[in-house]
């Protein structure tokens, strides 16, 4: 495939994955017999955004922001795709791969964010995404952030994803899994952001098809085991001191991505949409 072809075929598969997760979370939402069941079932309601063009002219692309809130189980959920192109400015452009040789880019991809009415059922990230400058490659992953860690639903998260990675390089999962525990650390609380899972970035074997059946696998990895972990505890009474610990940790977590995470750096450094960029946020947090 040229590159064209390939940029075109990631941005479908993730909309693609976007259309099967969309499609789990509201079955989920349709099962729910829990402690918030009396409410209607949520569903996704889809925005579209596209890039303003900027000095040049050179900039361009948008997305499709899926919201869901005040279901019976997720108190908000985004699942947004985007597929953009433009000019990096000279500053940003010396902290891209290839982009200090030539500035153009494209960036195509997924990202997704749960934080739940439930404090029992865990949050959860998961993105992958495509990058293309004088270089390409892929990158993401998919983390767990329980207010109220479960062991077995971390082991299960875990072990999903190791299979994963062991299907496509046996050296994988230790490798992401050490890098999403060093990345995903709010070094200003010295803590952990949450149970941690796997991040990659910079993925280029020189085996385009590998790595992006990688990528793929990611994705419905993710779609098989995190909606199981919701359906082992949704229709569970929590208590308001439950809930109370929630929100605390919500508030950890928006620390995390407003002073260190690198896509909220990304889409707010190219012009991105504001609002899907700072879907991640959760709908109510607290500060001891």
């Amino acid at each position: 495939m040229t590159l064209e072809d390939k940029k075109q075929t990631a941005a479908r598969w993730f909309e693609e994955l976007r259309n099967q997760i969309c499609a789990s979370f509201e079955a989920i939402e349709d099962d729910n017999e829990g402690p918030m069941a009396n409410r209607a079932a949520g569903r996704f309601e889809r925005k579209t955004w596209e890039r303003t063009n900027q000095d040049d002219g050179a900039q361009g692309g948008g997305g499709t922001m899926s919201l869901m809130r005040g279901g019976r189980v997720f108190e908000k959920v985004g699942v947004n795709i985007s597929t953009v192109h433009g000019t990096f400015t000279e500053e940003f452009a010396k902290n891209i791969p290839g982009a200090d040789e030539d500035p153009r880019f494209f960036a195509t991809g997924i990202s997704l964010v749960a934080h739940m009415n439930s404090p029992r059922v865990p949050a959860v990230h998961m993105n992958t995404r495509f990058i293309a400058t004088t270089k390409s490659w892929f990158g993401g992953g998919a983390d767990l952030n329980a207010p109220l860690p479960n062991a077995q639903d971390t082991a299960d998260f875990h072990k999903a994803l190791q299979d994963c990675c062991d299907r496509h390089d046996p050296a994988y999962y230790e490798k992401y899994k050490k890098w999403c525990d060093e990345y995903f650390f709010i070094k200003h609380r010295n803590r952990a952001r949450g149970e941690g899972g796997i991040f990659y970035d910079q993925l280029n074997t020189g085996d385009w098809e590998k790595d992006f059946a990688f990528t793929q696998d990611v994705g419905r990895t993710f779609d098989d085991i995190y909606p199981a972990l919701i359906r082992r505890h949704m229709n569970e009474d929590w208590t308001a001191e439950e809930r109370e610990t929630q929100l605390e940790y919500r508030g950890y977590y928006a620390e995390f991505n407003l002073v260190y995470d690198r896509g909220t750096t990304f889409g707010l450094k190219t012009g991105g949409n504001v609002e899907a960029i700072l879907m991640s946020l959760p709908p109510e947090a607290k500060w001891p």
